[in-house]
């Protein structure tokens, strides 16, 4: 019983850390831009799928373009759409954000077939590791080596550049940002490029675990939008362990219940609310209240 115990906590820690990777994403956007974005899920879903072409076309080495892909195709919906938003109602840009869900789902559709496709791993990581009582694949400790590395570049980014402190300053008071002299509007871009970029990578991660259809992005968007409100809107550390929690928890139920595995997480988040309104690590911010 102990080493299925711990081969499924070691699996709901690579769930986990892809949830992070998506809600990572999801408060960048919301934190700086005040936008409700419903689509994030379908960037995710564009990170798998530009990384099965590329794979196919020239080989795995170029599968690490993808994510710059998405983040590209990120900064013109943001110049395109996106930033028209910014003085709606947040309602405006959950329904618009929403539509653009669908949209993309149908681009995929019609781009790439509604029939899944299956992505295998690299083969230098075929196999399994076996520690102790705890099975797991190659694979699965690649994508956690590498969600581990991303979040690190990600927090030294925001902490130390002056972009990322421009970026965090903005998220608390963007008006006083602008006041300084800081392009906004181009700052805004890059952050919501920044933010699907992350969703690709996590994405791209995905793929050889999840059968790569045009829905997946339902298997993302959701947990996302759970992991912020568990972890606390504006809280990195928050969204991190929120994430991994809420991927133990999945993974258990599987095991042990699998007919609850589809509620178990909003539970989790309902139970978290009621206790601590704000999440785990939440933050007073101004501008949303």
């Amino acid at each position: 019983m102990l080493d299925v115990i711990l081969s499924q906590v070691a699996s709901g820690l690579v769930l986990g850390g892809l949830y992070v990777l998506i809600a990572i994403g999801l408060s960048i956007i919301f934190g700086l831009l005040g936008i409700v974005n419903f689509a994030h899920g379908a960037f995710f879903t564009l990170g798998a799928y530009f990384a099965l072409t590329l794979y196919r076309t020239f080989g795995w080495p170029a599968v690490i373009l993808s994510p710059i892909l998405v983040g590209a195709v990120g900064i013109v919906v943001e110049r395109l759409l996106i930033r028209r938003l910014y003085d709606k109602e947040p309602l405006v840009s959950l329904i618009i954000t929403f539509a653009l869900a669908l949209m993309i789902e149908a681009t995929v559709r019609l781009v790439w077939g509604g029939i899944g496709q299956p992505f295998s791993p690299p083969p230098f990581l075929s196999g399994f590791y076996i520690w102790g009582p705890v099975l797991i694949t190659k694979y699965r400790v690649a994508v956690l080596a590498t969600t581990a590395a991303v979040l690190i570049a990600l927090w030294l980014f925001l902490t130390y550049t002056p972009f990322g402190r421009i970026l965090r300053a903005g998220s608390r008071d963007p008006e006083m940002v602008g006041l300084l002299g800081i392009n906004l509007p181009r700052v805004l871009a890059w952050v919501f490029g920044l933010g699907c970029a992350i969703s690709g990578i996590a994405g791209v991660l995905a793929a050889p675990l999840w059968t790569v259809t045009p829905t997946m992005a339902t298997n993302a968007i959701m947990p996302a939008f759970v992991v912020v409100a568990i972890g606390g809107l504006g809280s990195f550390a928050g969204a991190v362990i929120a994430g991994l929690l809420v991927g133990v928890v999945i993974a258990l139920t599987i095991q042990f219940k699998p007919e609850a595995s589809g509620a178990v997480m909003y539970l989790f988040m309902a139970l978290m609310l009621l206790l601590r309104p704000r999440g785990l690590l939440g933050e007073r911010w101004e501008r949303f209240e």
